[in-house]
């Protein structure tokens, strides 16, 4: 199988976040010849689904090991300005255009050809695949983790195909993440004219000191694979139209990516400390929890693989955004690595062809060294 013409393939079935159908048709056709037993199922309802999911799996012979490839056939809207047609997967020069070229359609595509160059017989390979990454990821990789665990189809250990490559392909993997929380902040007051401060309350100064010590706080200095926590200021919102009244509420909202000195509700309820103090109140959501994969047999295994294959040593980082590895680290010890990254979520985002070969070829490589284990 050639990655590059079954990347074409995904990246011509639309799959805006979340997906369901038509790209999951497309790729169950390239996994069943291969010999792997295919599931889907659609979980729920709108506006944050329905979400369609994908487990595949080919056992290898009783007691071989399992390795797991994970990724997601959701893409981001393509917007608007493109030089082709975003979901018309086009050659020009050394390049494939599409929207998902880069995330992850074309890691998928070197995922399939890599397991199409591994014998069966060499132990069991499963694709953990979800229409959900890019959006609230609610029904997706969370879902399939339960389905998983329900059938006792558990892998040994994971590779998520994220674009982790930075400058060229190989040059970097991730063995972990930080997490992620987002906090709303409110701040109730009482309306009034502007000449009459002493019947009303106003809320905004009250605001203004809850987000001037968040933003002074120094939460870590970073650990020997995390870089520092940060706290960041991301809206803030009164919506008074008029210049002489005192408005009744304030609103803000803060993000904060945080290393693994600190989780989700140590940080929500630091800030709701902090909120309180001055009167305001703080509502959060956990998106993530950050997770370590510490080096080790599995990071080596992949460096070893990306060096016999391009000549570069792959640097170990947790730097970036969240991702499904951090529900899929709660199964199996789990490492991102991919294609470079300089076009992801971009209009005219592309691929060189020659990595989506390469990539398969690292990833067959990767496939045989876990399963020979």
């Amino acid at each position: 199988m050639n990655a590059i013409d079954l990347a074409e393939k995904l990246i011509a079935a639309p799959s805006v976040t979340p997906a369901t159908g038509l790209v999951f048709d497309v790729m169950e056709a390239m996994l069943e010849p291969l010999g792997f037993e295919v599931h889907r199922f659609v979980k729920g309802e709108a506006p944050d689904g329905p979400v369609e999911n994908l487990f595949a799996i080919r056992r290898g012979p009783e007691g071989s090991k399992h390795f797991a490839f994970a990724g997601h056939l959701d893409v981001v809207p393509p917007g608007e300005g493109w030089t082709s047609a975003p979901f018309a997967p086009e050659r020009r020069g050394d390049l494939l255009y599409g929207r998902g070229a880069v995330d992850m359609k074309g890691s998928i595509a070197s995922m399939i050809a890599a397991a199409a160059d591994v014998p069966a017989d060499a132990g069991t390979v499963s694709f953990i695949i979800t229409g959900d990454e890019e959006g609230p990821a609610v029904y997706g990789t969370r879902a399939l983790i339960d389905f998983m665990n329900a059938r006792g189809e558990t892998p040994d250990l994971c590779l998520v195909g994220e674009p982790t490559s930075v400058n060229r392909l190989g040059d970097m993997m991730k063995i972990g993440r930080r997490g992620s929380v987002n906090i709303w902040l409110e701040v109730e007051g009482t309306q009034g004219h502007v000449a009459y401060p002493h019947l009303a309350d106003n809320p905004l100064p009250k605001l203004v000191a809850i987000l001037a010590e968040l933003d002074a706080l120094v939460l870590d200095e970073g650990t020997d694979w995390f870089q520092p926590s940060n706290l960041e200021i991301t809206d803030l919102e009164v919506g008074n139209p008029a210049h002489n009244v005192i408005p009744a509420k304030a609103t803000a909202r803060i993000s904060i990516r945080f290393n693994d000195t600190h989780s989700g509700a140590s940080l929500s309820e630091l800030v709701g400390e902090i909120a309180e103090k001055h009167g305001g109140t703080a509502k959060p959501i956990i998106s993530g929890e950050p997770f370590l994969t510490p080096p080790g047999e599995f990071s080596q295994i992949i460096a070893d693989a990306v060096e016999a294959e391009t000549g570069v040593a792959p640097e170990p980082s947790t730097t970036g955004g969240t991702s499904d590895a951090r529900f899929l680290r709660a199964v199996c010890p789990v490492i991102e690595f991919g294609l470079c990254n300089a076009t992801m979520h971009k209009r005219d985002e592309a691929v060189a062809m020659a990595d989506l070969e390469t990539l398969a070829a690292i990833y067959a490589r990767i496939t045989k060294e876990v399963l020979a284990g």
